[in-house]
């Protein structure tokens, strides 16, 4: 895990570039504090810069990294998790290794097999090769998103790096807020397709590469994978949980190996305590598992330490705890916004930045449950979904054809997972019930509702625009079914959204965190998982519990109350958290912003009603532009 940078064009030399590169790479320094290299072609407007994280061949794996006749050269972020497998293959062919890395693997891969090389690795990652025989640089970002590519063009040059602010120190343009890709984050709280919040800045996609020429042109871009929905019919049930469960085991073992200590978030929830289950059977370590949880001391609705600590003791494993405070809020999230580079999406950032700082102090890789909601269907959204078109199925008298997933009679039982969600039944069967799935489900993802009553109008007026968006994605795949496109949409945008927050709160702590649920031959199986399977009546995450069920204890596939680390905002609001509110928020700086609408935010924040995710919205909304527009970096 590592911070990555390069310019390629007229800006990669010259009077000033010394002080670029230095500047981009010192930016990054918390992504990789154990080193730092750089590169610059002889012939050439082409420098590579890296700061490293050492875990793989901690003494030999210094980049940038080059092959043995020094015409190809790599900076590279991630982990390639079947490098010694790849290697031996390398090797047979004639390929001569001079580290023990992952990233060198990366590089012969590139020269034995070209640019198709990336369908041969299993990992998280994004990189940079510059191949000097061809005079192009060779970018490719992982299947699901995990790791960032982010890239800005213009006057010749092409630049790109892990992070959006190593992009705005080199002085080549000024950073702007883009104001449709605003619209959108309040949409989904995330934009959509390459954008950023920052006029002018992109991201390469999950599962793209992107090649440019020596004079900083983009001559291509392509998408080298995507999930495919081709139902397997040829399997039962039974079969399908055991070649899920061999999956899961050998994406967490294949994570394992590391050279320096490993770890594993552990929050009492389904996702998180199979990986740490599974972590434990097949560590072959002298030492236990070391677990990091955190909690609230606000009682048992923000607090799911008891399930953590039952999963460490059942599995034999050394537990950590914190509990954050109001005032760590006050005092951290200026600097959580600085690392995550665009406004946080959810309150859950904040007790994941400071579990993330606990674990940098034990361990320096950590396994952690992201994906399993999108992957196994794990949101109460499709149950909610669901329930209305078994509703639809039954006045209509056609819950019996093949497109139910469920119907009404066995979704019953399921019902009561939807008991802390009765607002959100309300506002969803409010209006437009029997609508289209795609208006329904835009419904359902749409969090803009609390954001109009203070945010400017502007920001709702493409909204056309931006459902035509949305359906492009949710009609993106060859998905036939309801809960596979809900599950695609999901994991093009939401998914990517909080592998961004995984990345940055571990990172921001020179932490390595590796996430095997979605581990791609997870992904592709379960795609192929008919929704009945996976869905079975409406139970969520039904495969996965049946694949996992010797595993994690009863207590915890028993649990009806998800919830997903829940802050003690609306209490907080009320005293430690007021005064900061009101600094940040009714300052004369956000009144003349342009973006709210002042007298509405003014009596939102001064009504002691619960903090609703509007208010939590703004105020990092507003610290994001005092951080990276008011003040360029």
């Amino acid at each position: 895990m590592c911070g990555i940078a390069g310019i390629i064009g007229g800006k990669a030399s010259g009077i000033n570039a010394e002080k670029m590169h230095r500047d981009m790479l010192r930016l990054m320094r918390h992504r990789g504090p154990d080193g730092e290299g750089q590169w610059s072609a002889e012939n050439g407007p082409v420098w590579l810069g890296h700061r490293r994280l050492a875990i793989i061949d901690p003494e030999g794996g210094q980049q940038p990294l080059d092959n043995e006749d020094g015409s190809i050269w790599l900076t590279f972020n991630g982990c390639i998790y079947n490098y010694q497998e790849l290697a031996q293959t390398l090797a047979r062919k004639g390929h001569r290794f001079k580290t023990h890395t992952d990233s060198e693997v990366i590089v012969h891969a590139y020269e034995e097999w070209g640019e198709e090389c990336i369908d041969k690795f299993i990992g998280m990652f994004a990189f940079a090769i510059w191949d000097g025989r061809k005079k192009k640089l060779f970018c490719a970002r992982d299947r699901l998103g995990i790791k960032p590519f982010y890239y800005w063009m213009g006057g010749g040059s092409f630049v790109f790096a892990s992070e959006i602010k190593a992009l705005l120190v080199i002085g080549l343009f000024r950073p702007e807020s883009n104001r449709y890709a605003l619209s959108e984050y309040l949409t989904f709280q995330a934009p959509l397709g390459e954008k950023t919040l920052f006029k002018g800045v992109y991201r390469l996609l999950p599962g793209h590469t992107m090649t440019v020429d020596a004079s900083g042109e983009i001559i291509s871009k392509k998408k080298y994978w995507d999930l495919e929905f081709s139902i397997d019919r040829g399997h039962a049930l039974d079969y399908q949980v055991d070649h899920l469960r061999l999956l899961l085991s050998d994406a967490v073992k294949i994570r394992l190996r590391s050279d320096v200590p490993l770890g594993a978030h552990l929050s009492g929830g389904l996702d998180s305590s199979a990986i740490v289950a599974l972590a434990s059977e097949l560590n072959d370590g002298t030492e236990a598992l070391q677990t990091f949880s955190g909690g609230f001391s606000h009682g048992k609705e923000f607090d799911e330490t008891f399930y953590a600590r039952l999963v460490a003791e059942r599995v034999g494993a050394r537990y950590h705890e914190i509990r954050p405070t109001a005032e760590d809020l006050i005092s951290t999230l200026p600097k959580i916004i600085y690392h995550l580079d665009e406004p946080a999406a959810g309150p859950g950032v904040f007790p994941q930045f400071m579990v993330s700082k606990l674990a940098s102090e034990n361990v320096k890789v950590v396994l952690g449950g992201q994906g399993g909601d999108e992957l196994f269907a794990g949101y109460a959204r499709y149950l909610v979904a669901y329930l209305e078109e078994c509703l639809k199925g039954a006045i209509e008298e056609t819950e019996d054809t093949a497109e139910f997933v469920a119907t009404l009679q066995t979704i019953i039982p399921n019902l009561t997972l939807l008991k802390q969600y009765k607002p959100m039944l309300r506002g969803f069967w409010g209006k437009g019930l029997f609508d289209t799935q795609d208006k329904r489900y835009f419904q359902l993802m749409d969090r803009s509702v609390g954001a109009q009553e203070i945010f400017h109008p502007e920001f709702f007026q493409n909204r056309e625009e931006i459902f035509d968006s949305f359906k492009g994605i949710f009609y993106g795949s060859d998905a036939s079914s309801y809960l596979n496109r809900m599950l695609y949409f999901d994991l093009k945008v939401h998914l990517p959204a909080l592998l961004h927050i995984e990345d940055r709160t571990s990172m921001a702590w020179g932490l390595e965190s590796r996430v095997p649920l979605i581990d791609h031959r997870i992904a592709e199986f379960i795609a192929g998982v008919s929704p009945v399977n996976k869905f079975k009546g409406g139970e969520m995450k039904y495969l996965f519990k049946r694949a996992i069920k010797n595993t994690v204890p009863n207590e915890i596939l028993a649990r009806k109350d998800k919830m997903g680390f829940p802050v003690p905002l609306h209490l907080w609001f009320k005293g430690p958290l007021k005064d900061f509110i009101h600094d940040t928020l009714l300052s004369e700086k956000a009144r003349n912003r342009g973006i709210f609408k002042a007298r509405e935010l003014e009596a939102a924040v001064v009504n002691e009603q619960a903090f609703g995710r509007s208010i939590w919205g703004a105020l990092c909304l507003e610290l994001w532009f005092q951080t990276f527009i008011d003040n360029p970096l």
